[in-house]
Formats: C-alpha cells, structure tokens, sequence
C-alpha cells in the first residue's frame, strides 16, 4: 500500500479533519533541529572529557574499575562509564587543632571545640600538651585511593570525620605518648615529626591507601592555658639555668687555657734552669779537671794562680792592690798592679 492509498482511507473519515504531512521544513522542523542539536550537544558533552596535568582519570563502567588515562582530552561511553579525577601530582594538606579560614599574606585561622579536643594530647611523663600540626600527602595509586578505603579524605572538605584524620591523629597522640612534655615542647619536636611521618606512612601502606606522606610539621605546641603560667616559670628557670652554664663554661674556656699556659711557662722556665745548672756544674767540672792537671804539673805556680785569683774576686776590684809577702820582714808593698800581670811577672 502506498502513500496515495493511505490519504484516500484518511480521507474517508467522518468528521477527522486531514492529518498534516511530517517535513523538516516549517515550524515542526525547527523544532526537530533544535532537538537533534541538543541529543549531538549531550552526546558531546557525555562522551568527551579533558584530564589536567597534574591528575588522572579513573574510568569506571557500570561501576566497575576499568582503565586509568592520563592527562589529555579523551573520550567516553556516554551513560556507561564514569571518570572520576584524581590528583597524583597535587600536594594536599591536611591541617590538625586549627582550620585555615582565609589564606593569604596573612592567612586567618580557627579554632573550635572540636579542633581543641584532637590537638589536647597526654606525654609519656604524664603532662597534657596542645598540638597543633599539618601534614602534607599526596596521591601515588588512584585505584587505592578511591576503591580500598572508604571515606578516606574527601569528606574533609565538608568538615567531616575521615579515616585519614583519624589516622593521623592516632599515630601522633601514640608519638607523642612516648616522649616527655620537655622534648615535645623543646628538643624533641624534630624526632616526634620524623617519628610520626615513618608511622604515618607504615599505617597508610597497610591499609592501601594509596597515599603518600611527604612530611608532617609540628605548628604549635604549647601547654594548656589553665597551666600556662606555671609552664613558662620552668622554662624561664630553664633558660636561666643553661645561662649559667654557659657562662661557665665560658669561664672555664678561659681559665683553663691561661692555667695551662702558665703552667708549661714554669714548666719551660724550670728545664732552662736545670739546663743552665747542668752546663754550669759541667763547666765547673772541666775548670776543675784543668786545674788539676796543671797543679800536678806545676803545684806552685798553680796555688798562686789560684790565690791571685781569689783575691781578685773577693777584693773590690778597684785599680790599686797591695800585695804582701809574708816571708820578708814587716808589710813590704810588692807591687802595685793587677794581680794577673803580677803573677805574669
């Protein structure tokens, strides 16, 4: 039956008014184009998507884990799969006792009962301390991060309770309770984030989190108000305590050296002496030696020498001697020289 046919059977129809002829042409056919337009648009929209450079896409059909793609424009099945974006080169933060309200030059900050209750730790001396600390993460595997944990850091950005923070708080309330309120406050703030970032990390592998921890940074910590006061007493105290010290160290640095140099002066003076006394006695010895050779050879001679020289030393050693044999009669004056050139003549 062709087209004539079917207008002639409509057209027998009581009190039917004629039906009009479907064309794309006219009003109706605006309205087709439109249409079409719209389903290519959808279609468009629902099958292209574009990844960003510093992310992966996840593509999940019927729900079920299908492929990754990387950065770039790729296409889909519409209504089929669904592409979830992750983030593997991004460095997220998650903030912990505080919330930043407002970054910038000079960023703006909370703190609510709620922030109070997770910064507020026990230390393995039994002290309360307030810890405020930030850590920083990223995504290393996308399959993990979105299918192995559930509720992992997403919530977060609506303010919700994640495993992720939960974690987090865990681990460092457990390093915290093994250190003194001293080190936490002082010196030991370095280990507690070397030693919360190693444990961190053990716990995001075993659970397969798909998570990295790239550092972990004590913000603050301070005691709590109520005690506050009685803190900053001991600490003063501390301060005064490690001055002093240094001072006397200082003293010590200073004292010592000087005493020991002091002492290797004596020391050294001490060896000369004995030296010079050595080579005195030494020299004392061979004069002696000498004489004695010479008296053996000739004892008069030598006795006179040995008296001359006697008088010379005990005698003021003025220009004018008199000498005075005693072997004459009286006090006969001999000579008035030296007593050297007297007994050369």
């Amino acid at each position: 039956m062709d087209v004539g046919d079917w207008r002639r059977r409509a057209g027998t129809v009581v009190d039917v008014g004629q039906l009009p002829s479907f064309s794309l042409r006219g009003r109706g056919g605006l309205f087709a184009r439109i249409a079409l337009i719209l389903i290519a648009v959808i279609v468009l929209f629902t099958t292209y998507y574009q990844v960003n450079a510093d992310s992966v896409a996840v593509v999940q059909r019927f729900g079920r884990f299908d492929r990754t793609t990387d950065p770039g424009p790729h296409l889909k099945i519409p209504l089929i799969e669904t592409v979830t974006i992750v983030p593997v080169q991004r460095q997220l933060k998650a903030e912990f006792g505080f919330k930043t309200t407002m970054a910038g030059v000079r960023s703006e900050f909370e703190v609510n009962d709620e922030t109070k209750i997770e910064s507020l730790m026990l230390t393995g001396d039994l002290n309360v301390a307030v810890v405020e600390w930030i850590v920083q993460y990223k995504v290393k595997d996308p399959y993990n991060y979105l299918f192995k944990v559930r509720n992992l850091d997403v919530p977060a950005r609506r303010g919700e309770t994640t495993t992720f923070r939960d974690m987090n708080e865990a681990v460092m309330r457990e390093v915290v309770g093994d250190h003194s309120v001293n080190e936490v406050l002082t010196v030991g703030r370095e280990q507690i984030q070397v030693d919360a970032k190693n444990h961190l990390q053990q716990l995001c592998d075993r659970y397969e989190t798909g998570l990295e921890v790239l550092q972990v940074v004590l913000q603050d910590v301070n005691p709590p108000d109520p005690v506050k006061p009685a803190f900053n007493e001991v600490n003063q105290a501390i301060q005064e305590k490690e001055r002093l010290i240094n001072e006397a160290w200082a003293d010590y640095n200073q004292t010592v050296p000087n005493a020991r140099g002091e002492a290797e002066r004596v020391v050294r003076a001490a060896e000369g002496y004995a030296l010079e006394r050595i080579n005195n006695a030494r020299g004392d010895v061979a004069r002696f030696v000498n004489i004695y050779d010479e008296y053996r050879k000739a004892p008069d001679v030598t006795r006179k020498r040995l008296y001359l020289e006697t008088l010379n030393e005990v005698l003021p050693k003025t220009g004018r001697k008199l000498i005075i044999d005693s072997s004459m009669k009286g006090l006969i004056p001999l000579l008035n020289l030296d007593p050297i050139k007297q007994e050369a003549k």
